[in-house]
This record gives C-alpha cells, structure tokens and sequence, in this order.
C-alpha cells in the first residue's frame, strides 16, 4: 500500500466522483461532517466511492441559512489517488451475535475481504444477520483505513448449499484443527505453488471459518472434498470465531495473498 496520510477524514459516498461535480449528503452524513468533525464552509474531506478513486471535496452550505448545521452538500474538488484494484479473498463465515459480528466484519475489511458471506452451519448460534449492519460496519471500516473499496455483501446461505454450487475457478481455504499440514503458511504455500511460482497476483480464493465449536465431521468432510480445496490449522490454541477470521486472513493474505506484492 502507497504511503498515506491516516490522519485526514474521509466519506464514503454513494455518488459518481468527478470534478465539479456537487453530491448532496444525508442527514446521518451532514451530522457527521458538521457536529462530529465540525467542519465548517470550504473545509476539506477526502470522498471514495469505491469506483472512481479518491477526491478532495470541499463542505458547501445547502439550504439556506435557515438549515444551519443540519444540511450540506459536497463539492468534488480534484482528484488525489486512483482506484486501486481489490483483491480476490472472499470472507464467508458462521454468523455470531452483535458487537463480535461488527468487529469481525470490520477486521475482514481491513485485511482486504472483498466479499463477505454469512454462512451456517450445524453449530451456528445466532441465525439472523443484518445485512444493512453488515454493510455500514464496513462502510465505516474502509473509512477510516484508507480503503477504496467497499466489500459486496451477500445474504446467508446453508453450508451445504453454498458447497454443492461451489464455482470451479476459486480455491476454497477452510479451517481445521485437524489439517494434514499442521505449519499454515506451509500448507498454503505447498497448495499455491503452481500460481505462485507463475507470479499470479492473488489467486481467486475464499475463506471459510466456522462457528464456534468448529464444522462437525460430516461438514469438514463436504469441505475437504470440494475440488482443490485446502485446510488450515491455526495453532495449538482455541481461539474464538472473531479472532480466528483475523488469524486466518492474515495467513491467506501473507501467503498467497496482495502482501506479497508490496
């Protein structure tokens, strides 16, 4: 990742990003923008959309006086760095409840998730996810790291579904205390090889973590005989479904992943 300034603010906007152009905020957004960070006319902001790059805008009233603080719009002033390309790690896991969900979501952005997918599984406690949620945590996450581009969020779906309709370009990495490879890095290492060594940016994969108290047998069993799929261990220690999505993404990333090119 090029050299950024992690102190500047930056909005997220659901808008085309071109000079001159004027985007009209939300309320939620115009909060934000004039009682949070207390901006005033003409004070900058860096906005993203996750298609056009990242622009300077600069605070406009929107109104009439009579608004006061309570409304404004943006005026894109130039552009300051170019849409990057995401990468191609799919994050799918096992649903868990509030805060854990919302920080999950939001270290899979971090990590460069490009997609993520509720998935459940027989073990799987909390069965509805909310998507809207979903999207805002990493909305806020891509905000505030400097990234350019926002995950697709997909609905749940079953695990066996998900593996019966499995597409045959895109390697699926699954967890598994009981992997052949008990080294990660190895595992991986040894799988990829063949992209690897042909200098392939970022093979197509996906990452599946399951919930807590892993896959019961017959799932590990369906995952390990999706096409090239691959298992691995995360260590000799128990860690929670939240912690282990940080773990195993940082695995992925740093052996196959876009670390590799920096």
């Amino acid at each position: 990742m090029p050299r950024y300034d992690f102190a500047a603010q930056r909005l997220f906007v659901d808008a085309p990003l071109a000079a001159g152009a004027a985007i009209e905020i939300d309320r939620e957004q115009t909060n934000y923008l004039l009682n949070v960070l207390r901006l005033a006319e003409n004070d900058g902001i860096l906005v993203f959309n996750g298609a056009d790059g990242e622009w300077l805008a600069r605070v406009a009233a929107s109104g009439g006086r009579s608004a006061g603080r309570k409304s404004a719009r943006l005026v894109v002033e130039r552009n300051v760095r170019p849409q990057d390309r995401p990468g191609d790690v799919h994050y799918l896991f096992a649903p868990l409840k509030h805060a854990r969900l919302d920080y999950m979501i939001q270290k899979a952005v971090e990590m460069g998730a490009a997609r993520l997918r509720p998935v459940t599984t027989r073990r799987t406690q909390a069965q509805r996810v909310n998507l809207e949620r979903m999207r805002a945590n990493a909305v806020e996450a891509a905000e505030q790291c400097g990234i350019m581009n926002i995950p697709q969020v997909d609905d749940t779906i079953a695990l066996d579904r998900l593996l019966r309709d499995w597409p045959a370009n895109r390697r699926l990495v699954f967890c598994d205390e009981d992997a052949p490879v008990a080294e990660p890095f190895a595992a991986l290492t040894q799988a990829f090889a063949e992209q690897i060594r042909a200098g392939q940016h970022q093979p197509a994969v996906a990452v599946v973590v399951g919930p807590e108290g892993g896959f019961d047998d017959s799932e590990r069993k369906a995952l390990a005989e999706v096409p090239g799929s691959v298992s691995i261990s995360l260590g000799p220690r128990v860690l929670r479904a939240d912690t282990a999505a940080v773990a195993a993404l940082a695995i992925v990333q740093a052996a196959i992943g876009d670390w590799r090119t920096q």
